[in-house]
């Protein structure tokens, strides 16, 4: 029998018009919408597996299958290709937050939130908070199997850590993106087959498992300069060695533009969506 969830409680009757209390209570509401949604991962623990598997079986089919066919600059593919596994996979994992919101409008849970005297903005920030989550424990484990394949990172913890940073960044962006699909999606189904069409294409024509120099030429402009390439470039740079500034920039740049345009998007169709 499933487990019904339900929406939690928000606390805060009544929200003060001192925009340090707005702030405090946007915070602890979004807080409340994070945990509820942690909470529903615990309750379907069968999703967070299937999503953890997916990822480790890229990494065995490229390091074993087709990584002896692809050569690249570096000196081991696996340093090639881990990267490339981490973006992807806070990108596959963005996915969910278009499936979860749709879901919940489905439901009817997003009329009962409304209906509380919350934050408005707290629903999509707890949800894409709680990916980020999600995706943290995502490259921990992801980190862990790239040691057990022979990963091995050159540039220092720290180089190491900044790399990881720039992956969940990019990854928190996008969830943004995957917002906007979901509050456009009439159910979950929808928002499941919307998204897989625009994550492909970047993941896949990108400098992500194979160098750029051996896509056509008509493709290699594209492949260069589209957002995953620029953040396995970045994190490629900071976990394996290289120049690593020019990359770094043009990833945070990516995330910004990101935010700046999917965010107000979300909240404006959060508030028209009937």
């Amino acid at each position: 029998m499933t487990t019904a969830i339900t929406a939690p409680t928000v606390s805060g009757a009544a929200h003060s018009n001192n925009p340090v209390e707005q702030l405090r209570w946007g915070i602890s509401d979004t807080w409340t919408i994070t945990k509820r949604n942690l909470l529903a991962v615990t309750r379907i623990p069968e999703s967070l597996f299937f999503s953890t598997v997916q990822p480790i079986m890229f990494v065995l089919l490229f390091r074993y299958v087709f990584g002896g066919a692809i050569h690249t600059d570096a000196k081991s593919y696996v340093n090639y290709l881990m990267p490339g596994i981490f973006v992807q996979t806070v990108a596959f994992g963005a996915t969910y937050t278009a499936i979860g919101l749709s879901e919940d409008l489905q439901k009817g849970i997003i009329e009962r939130f409304r209906a509380l005297p919350m934050s408005r903005s707290a629903v999509l920030t707890g949800r894409t908070v709680a990916d980020l989550i999600r995706n943290i424990f995502v490259v921990i484990v992801m980190t862990i199997v790239g040691f057990l394949v022979g990963f091995r990172p050159s540039t220092g913890v720290l180089a190491y850590l900044a790399g990881a940073a720039i992956i969940l960044l990019f990854g928190y962006a996008l969830s943004w993106g995957m917002a906007v699909i979901g509050l456009f999606a009439p159910n979950s189904e929808t928002a499941q087959v919307m998204t897989f069409p625009l994550i492909f294409p970047f993941t896949f024509a990108s400098a992500a498992f194979v160098p750029i120099a051996s896509m056509p030429s008509w493709l290699q402009g594209f492949a260069t300069y589209q957002p995953v390439s620029v953040t396995v470039a970045a994190c490629r740079a900071l976990m394996i060695g290289g120049p690593a500034q020019t990359w770094v920039i043009q990833s945070l740049i990516w995330a910004g533009v990101m935010l700046v345009v999917f965010v107000p998007l979300a909240r404006y169709k959060y508030r028209t969506r009937t």
